[in-house]
């Protein structure tokens, strides 16, 4: 880590420029959160519906009390156990956070990262700005998200500063939890699973309904790579196999494969989506005719990878059958 380079991100930030750096879930494409003009950046970087809400970035625990108002005692709880960390937590916005970062609701998504890059320029920023980072993935709406630097720079080409700190250690975005309507409400599944918030608050977290908070990743289509993606339950996929498919499995190829590429998936759910981002743009750069990919199993512990692999496939498949 550069600090130098970090103090020149947060001086850009504080500037009103957008800047992406590493986190330990994905890279992040950031902004001031309390300036509405370089929030606009952005939506405008991503083409992002200017609705769909960004997720504020704060170094530690004590930005609850400045970004949110009426902060519930679970959030504090959580936010003791799982920050620094993948936990978002959605709660009442306070008047700090500007309308723009929330797409307009009265609700805001608040997390602590891990990565030490991203702790650095969090700490940076505030001795020159508001502290504060709005950051969705560093990518394209809908597209898949970013797990190293090279990712980015595919993206959005020269031009955008990019705070290198390797490959993602998650690879996986964030858990988001509702905790603004009282009882906890899994919004979007990731490392920190549905057990480790039972075992936090004494309750599951319920399923998302029609009144949750709109959030960050949880449209039905999300996370897609440009090649039409078929998730393939695994009893038919030996027989849905095509000339021209580009391969992830949880299994070697055949002898005499008929596939343009082929991952062999790791069988540890921790790993399978630490990988899944990177496995996705690498094999839609092969020129397949589709991705095919092995449903993984539908257990507990897989839900945050068949969360990012039924979205994928819908936003493929939307993108398939667009005029």
């Amino acid at each position: 880590m550069d600090p130098a380079e970090v103090e020149r991100a947060a001086r850009r930030l504080a500037a009103g420029d957008v800047v992406a750096f590493a986190t330990e879930t994905v890279y992040g494409l950031g902004a001031d959160a309390t300036n509405p003009a370089a929030l606009a950046k952005i939506f405008a970087l991503k083409g992002r519906p200017a609705d769909h809400p960004l997720i504020v970035h704060i170094a530690d625990a004590s930005g609850l009390d400045r970004y949110a108002r009426d902060v519930p005692e679970t959030a504090r709880r959580l936010a003791q156990a799982f920050w620094p960390g993948p936990l978002t937590m959605i709660v009442k916005r306070a008047d700090a956070v500007p309308a723009a970062a929330t797409g307009g609701q009265d609700s805001v998504g608040l997390r602590c990262p891990s990565h030490p890059l991203a702790q650095a320029l969090l700490r940076a920023f505030a001795k020159v700005g508001s502290g504060a980072i709005a950051a969705p993935s560093a990518n394209k709406f809908g597209h898949v998200s970013p797990t190293t630097a090279q990712h980015v720079r595919d993206e959005f080409g020269p031009g955008l500063l990019i705070l290198d700190g390797g490959p993602c250690e998650v690879g996986l975005e964030s858990t988001i939890v509702d905790l603004s309507r009282g009882a906890p409400v899994m919004l979007r599944p990731g490392a920190i699973g549905r057990d480790d918030i039972e075992r936090m608050l004494g309750r599951r977290p319920g399923e998302r309904d029609a009144s949750a908070p709109r959030a960050s990743g949880t449209l039905a289509s999300h996370y897609a790579p440009r090649t039409p993606l078929v998730l393939m339950e695994a009893r038919r996929f030996a027989d849905e196999l095509r000339i021209g498919d580009a391969v992830l499995a949880l299994r070697p190829p055949p002898a005499h494969r008929a596939a343009t590429a082929w991952i062999e998936a790791p069988r540890d759910p921790v790993r399978y989506g630490h990988d899944l981002y990177f496995s996705l743009r690498e094999l839609d750069g092969h020129g397949a005719t589709r991705i095919l990919v092995e449903a993984p199993p539908r257990d507990a512990a897989w839900e945050a990878v068949n969360d990012r692999l039924g979205r994928a496939a819908a936003g493929a498949a939307e993108e398939d059958d667009a005029p």
